[in-house]
C-alpha cells in the first residue's frame, strides 16, 4: 500500500522542528530513521497529514566523551554507534547491541533517538538504556527538559514525550564493567523473542553492582532490580544466576503473538538472562 497523502516538512534547524510541530499540532510527527513510522503511514494505521524530517538538523547527530560523561545525538545511526572507536572504548555494550538491530541497511539510516523515543517495547536501544541509567534530554515550546530512561515509558508506544517535544540527546556515564546484550530472534532483521542487557562490576571475587534490563517481554523494557540485587555480595555462581533469573522472571508479563505462546518466551528470558549474566561476570 501507499500512504495517504502528506506534506513534507524538513527543516534545517531544531527551531524549525519545533515552530512546524507547535503550528500544526496533532496534525504532525516527527520522523528520524522512518523504519517504525512510514510502515504504519503505507498500511493506513497511521495517518500524518504533516511530516517532519529531521535528517538535515546537524545539532542532532553526533557523539562526544567528556569528563567520563557519554553525551549521543539523537539521530546518530545505529552503524554510527557500531564504528564510533571512543564509544566502543568508553560503553561497549552500546556496540555489542547495536550490532544485533535489524541489518546493515536498516542500521544505515535507523538512529537511536528514534529507537528509545518511538515506545516499541520490541526496541533494543530503550532497556539497554535503563541499564545504563541514561537520560533523556526533551526539547519544546516550554524549554528543555531531562527524563530518565527509568520513569520514560509508561506503556506500549506510550512514554514520557509531550506533545510538542522532540527527543534531542541521550547522556549516561562511560561503563567499566563486565557487559553482554544476548538476544533471540526467529530471523535476521526480526525483533527480539527475548533479548536482555547487563551490566555487572567486581570487589575482588565478588559481585559490587548489577544492572539487568530485558527487551519485549512486557509492554515496556523491564529494569529488574530485584535480578540485580540477587547477584550484588555473591560470586556469581551458578546459584546466584540461579535466583537473579527467578527474579527477573518475576518482573516481566510477556503476551502471546507470532512469536509464540507465554510459556516458550518465559523459558527463551531464562535462557537469555542466564547466558547474559554469565557472559558479563566473565568479562568484569
Amino acid at each position: 500500500m501507499i500512504t495517504a497523502a502528506f506534506e513534507y516538512h524538513r527543516p534545517s534547524d531544531l527551531a524549525g522542528a519545533l515552530s512546524v510541530l507547535e503550528e500544526h499540532g496533532d496534525d504532525a510527527r516527527v520522523i528520524a530513521g522512518g523504519h517504525s513510522l512510514i510502515p504504519m503511514m503505507k498500511l493506513r494505521m497511521a495517518e500524518v497529514p504533516h511530516l517532519i524530517d529531521l535528517q538535515d538538523i546537524a545539532g542532532l547527530k553526533g557523539i562526544t566523551i567528556e569528563g567520563g560523561m557519554v553525551t549521543i545525538g539523537a539521530m546518530t545511526t545505529q552503524h554510527e554507534l557500531i564504528n564510533n572507536e571512543a564509544l566502543l572504548s568508553a560503553t561497549p555494550i552500546i556496540h555489542e547491541a547495536a550490532l544485533q538491530i535489524a541489518d546493515p541497511q536498516v542500521r544505515y539510516m535507523g538512529t537511536i533517538g528514534g529507537n528509545v523515543a518511538n515506545g516499541d517495547p520490541a526496541n533494543d536501544m530503550p532497556g539497554l538504556m535503563q541499564c545504563l541509567n541514561a537520560n533523556f534530554t526533551l526539547e519544546g515550546p516550554d524549554g528543555t527538559r531531562s527524563v530518565k530512561a527509568r520513569e520514560f515509558y509508561e506503556a506500549a508506544y506510550m512514554t514520557e514525550l509531550e506533545d510538542g517535544e522532540i527527543l534531542t540527546q541521550i547522556t549516561f556515564s562511560a561503563v567499566n564493567a563486565g557487559y553482554a546484550y544476548e538476544k533471540q530472534k526467529r530471523k535476521i532483521g526480526d525483533y527480539a523473542t527475548a533479548a536482555c542487557g547487563v551490566l555487572i562490576t567486581k570487589d575482588g571475587d565478588k559481585v559490587a553492582t548489577a544492572s539487568i534490563a530485558m527487551t519485549n517481554l512486557s509492554d515496556v523494557p523491564v529494569l529488574s532490580e530485584a535480578a540485580g540485587a540477587a547477584l550484588v555480595g555473591t560470586s556469581c555462581d551458578a546459584a546466584a544466576i540461579k535466583a537473579a533469573v527467578a527474579a527477573a522472571l518475576e518482573d516481566i508479563d510477556p503476551t502471546e503473538d507470532n512469536r509464540g505462546p507465554v510459556e516458550f518466551k518465559m523459558h527463551v528470558a531464562g535462557i537469555i538472562i542466564s547466558r547474559a549474566i554469565a557472559r558479563a561476570w566473565s568479562r568484569a
